[in-house]
């Protein structure tokens, strides 16, 4: 078993700003916007509510909240999808073993920025979407019609993980993963803390989604378990 860390959600690179992170530890997970011209995603900001019952759009500034969503990864049927590098290593995920993703989260006006623990897959199925047929792609896209990879016309290359639905989650509070620092030129980024380093093993930078970070020592996972509250069951 092992556990792949994995930067998700909107951020400043993608669409200029961060999902809000409330005073309650609770926060708002907003997707990506589409970048692909040719989806068949209808759906933009303005059409997914809330866990307050209030329109994404409310988030974000007006510029973008027209834009259509790539919902990705998706926690109303667990799943997530990508391509490129990104789908190497998803392609590593066996049955069993766990996709965690965080987020960068704003507490807005005095506060900083950082990067949070928000949730996680428990792998059920890997699959490369360019290796099935039509008819099994279509099937694919009537079972998880939220995620947006499966809308995208070009399906080679493209890895879609498939979670545990009774197991996988989006967690109610956001739990802190990294700590500022600067680096060599005084520019400010995000790092693993030094709490987390210790229980979790890994350290340095994660700013970027890739490459991602593997857990596989058995202490450092049981770290992990407890951190998200996944009852132990080696």
């Amino acid at each position: 078993m092992k556990a792949m860390l994995l930067r998700v959600g909107i951020d400043k690179g993608s669409d200029g700003i961060l999902a809000p992170l409330f005073k309650d530890g609770s926060f708002q997970y907003i997707p990506l916007s589409e970048k692909d011209p040719e989806t068949g995603e209808k759906r933009t900001f303005q059409d997914l509510d809330g866990i307050r019952g209030e329109k994404l759009s409310e988030y974000l500034p007006e510029k973008i909240v027209n834009r259509k969503i790539h919902h990705d990864p998706e926690f109303e049927t667990f799943t997530y999808a990508d391509e490129g590098h990104k789908a190497i290593y998803l392609s590593k995920l066996r049955k069993g073993d766990y996709l965690v993703f965080y987020a960068g989260l704003s507490p807005g006006e005095g506060g900083g920025d950082g990067l949070y623990l928000i949730g996680y897959l428990v792998v059920e199925e890997v699959l490369e979407l360019g290796k099935l047929t039509r008819d099994q792609q279509l099937k694919l896209e009537g079972n998880y019609p939220s995620n947006s990879h499966l809308k995208r016309p070009r399906k080679e290359g493209v890895v879609l993980v498939v979670g545990d639905p009774v197991k996988s989650k989006l967690i109610s509070k956001a739990l802190p993963l990294s700590s500022p620092k600067l680096d060599k030129r005084g520019r400010p980024y995000h790092a693993v803390s030094k709490d987390m380093e210790k229980l979790l093993g890994v350290q340095g930078s994660i700013q970027r989604s890739i490459p991602p970070r593997f857990i596989e020592d058995p202490q450092y996972l049981k770290n992990l378990f407890k951190i998200l509250m996944i009852p132990d069951t080696s």
